[in-house]
C-alpha cells in the first residue's frame, strides 16, 4: 500500500520578509502530489497591528495543518509569485500537484484576502475564495480559511473548526476546591471560562450543533448530606443556565443523542441503584435502558442512536458493555476485559470503534476496540496516567486527560492530543490548573 501525504510550503511575504513554514494540507501520493501555498502577497502598506493579523492568520494555517503529521510534510518555501497565478512549469518540475496564492488587499477601510488553489496537472483552478479579515479573533477567519483548503483536496471535513470542552480547578485553592467548565479550540487556544459556580463541574457534553452544554454540578455545601449531583444545561448563545434534574442521587454522564438534540442518555440513581435512561428535554419523560443490580454508568452513543455503550459493573468490576438503544436490557453485551477495570467508553464519529480508559500495570491507559469487540488496541503507555478518551469530529484524534506525578506530593492534569494509533501530537492545557475530562465537539 502506498504511503500518502502532501507536503506543503507556506511563504509569508510583508516588508519584514518573515517566513513561515507548515505542515501538509491534503492527501496524495507520496512520489508525485506536493502541495504548496504562497501566502500572503501583500499589496497594500499595513498598519502594525495589521500585520501582526496578517502574521497570526499565517501562523494559525501553519499550525492547523502540522496536526495531520502522518499525512503531510513540510518543504521550505521558495518564495512569492505576486499573485500571478501559477508557473506549470516550474511547479510540474518541481513535482508540485497543487498550488496555492493568496492575496491581501484593501477595499476601502477593511482588509481583504482573496484565495486561488490550482490543480498543477490538469491547470485548472478549483478554489477562488475571497473574504474580510475581522477587527479581532483573526485566529477563527485562519481555521476557516485552513478547513476549506483541506476540504477541496481532501473532500472531508477537518478538526480545525471544531473545540474542545474541559474541566479545570484553576480557579480554585487548596482550601477551597473548584472546577469549573471551559471550552477551547482544537489546537488549545482561545480558553473561555463557561460556569462560575464555585463548585465541581464534571460529564460535561455538548449537543452536535454547538449550541448548549450539559453538565452534572456538585456544590461545594458545608454538609455532605445535603450534597446531591444535579444536571445543568447551558445555553452557549444566550449564556442561560438551566437545572435540568435534581432527582435525589445522581444526575450524570448524559450526552445528547447525536441524532437528536432534544433528546439526552443519562445516569440517574433515584430508584435506589445507578441506571440509565433516556430524557426528553421538552417533557422531562423518561425512557428506561437498563435495569440491573450492579450499577451502569457514562454512557455514548453511536451516530445512528442505535447503539449506546457503557461502564457497568455486572462482572464485579468496571467493564464496558454495548446495548441497543430500543428497549429496556435491549441486546447487552461485555465487550471488554482488558485491566482490572474500565472507565469512559465513547463511541467514534463513525460508530465503529469504542475508545476507554483501563486501569492497567498501576495506572490508567487508552485503548481502542471495534465496537463489536473485537480487535483491541493498546495507545498509551509509559506516558503517564490517562483517561477521557474524545474522538475529534473526523475520527483521525483522540483528546484525553493525562495525569504527570511532578513529586511525591504533587501531580497535574493536562488535556492532550493524539491520533488515533496512539502517537501523542502534545498537550494542549500546560499552566492552566489541573484539566481533565475534554469533550471535542462534533
Amino acid at each position: 500500500m502506498k504511503n500518502f501525504f502532501i507536503l506543503v510550503a507556506i511563504i509569508f511575504s510583508t516588508t519584514s520578509q518573515a517566513q513561515l513554514v507548515i505542515g501538509a494540507v491534503g492527501e496524495a501520493d507520496l512520489e508525485s502530489s506536493k502541495f504548496m501555498i504562497e501566502m500572503p502577497n501583500v499589496t497594500v502598506q499595513l498598519t502594525s497591528a495589521e500585520s501582526k493579523a496578517v502574521g497570526e492568520f499565517v501562523d494559525t494555517i501553519n499550525n492547523d495543518f502540522s496536526f495531520y503529521k502522518k499525512e503531510f510534510n513540510v518543504v521550505k518555501g521558495i518564495g512569492a509569485n505576486g499573485f500571478n497565478g501559477p508557473d506549470y512549469g516550474f511547479l510540474k518540475k518541481q513535482k508540485i500537484s497543487y498550488f496555492t496564492e493568496i492575496k491581501v488587499f484593501r477595499r476601502g477601510p477593511a482588509l481583504n484576502y482573496e484565495l486561488h488553489t490550482y490543480n498543477v496537472g490538469t491547470k485548472k483552478k478549483f478554489i477562488n475564495e475571497r473574504g474580510t479579515f475581522p477587527s479581532s479573533n483573526i485566529r477563527e477567519v485562519a481555521h476557516q480559511v485552513a478547513d476549506y483548503i483541506y476540504q477541496g483536496i481532501i473532500k472531508r471535513r477537518s478538526i480545525f473548526q471544531s473545540k474542545i470542552l474541559f474541566v479545570s480547578d484553576r480557579t480554585g485553592t487548596r482550601n477551597d476546591p473548584k472546577k469549573e467548565l471551559y471550552i477551547m479550540d482544537f489546537d488549545g487556544n482561545n480558553k473561555k471560562q463557561l460556569t462560575f459556580h464555585g463548585g465541581t463541574v464534571i460529564s460535561p457534553a455538548i449537543s452536535r450543533d454547538r449550541t448548549r452544554v450539559i453538565y452534572s454540578l456538585i456544590r461545594n455545601l458545608k454538609s455532605k448530606r445535603k450534597r446531591n449531583i444535579n444536571l445543568r444545561m447551558l445555553d452557549l448563545r444566550t449564556g442561560k443556565d438551566i437545572l435540568l434534574s435534581k432527582r435525589k442521587g445522581i444526575n450524570s454522564g448524559a450526552v445528547f443523542m447525536p441524532n437528536n438534540d432534544n433528546k439526552i442518555v443519562l445516569t440517574l440513581s433515584h430508584l435506589g441503584n445507578a441506571e440509565l435512561f433516556i430524557m426528553d428535554l421538552g417533557s422531562g419523560k423518561l425512557k428506561r435502558l437498563t435495569k440491573h443490580y450492579s450499577p451502569d454508568v457514562d454512557p455514548s452513543i453511536s451516530v445512528d442512536g442505535t447503539r449506546m455503550t457503557f461502564l457497568s459493573g455486572r462482572p464485579g468490576a468496571a467493564m464496558i458493555y454495548t446495548a441497543h438503544t430500543s428497549g429496556v436490557e435491549k441486546n447487552v453485551k461485555r465487550i471488554s476485559f482488558v485491566g482490572k477495570y474500565n472507565a469512559t467508553p465513547r463511541f467514534s464519529p463513525d460508530g465503529r470503534e469504542i475508545a476507554f480508559s483501563s486501569w492497567l500495570d498501576n495506572r490508567f491507559d487508552i485503548f481502542r476496540i471495534d465496537a463489536d469487540g473485537n480487535n483491541l488496541s493498546r495507545l498509551t503507555k509509559d506516558f503517564g496516567s490517562n483517561e477521557d478518551p474524545s474522538y475529534s469530529n473526523d475520527g483521525q484524534f483522540i483528546a484525553f486527560s493525562s495525569q504527570r506525578v511532578l513529586s511525591r506530593t504533587k501531580a497535574v492534569n493536562n488535556i492532550y492530543i493524539m491520533d488515533r494509533d496512539g502517537e501523542i501530537l502534545g498537550s494542549l492545557t500546560k499552566g492552566f490548573g489541573n484539566c481533565i475530562t475534554p469533550r471535542w465537539t462534533k
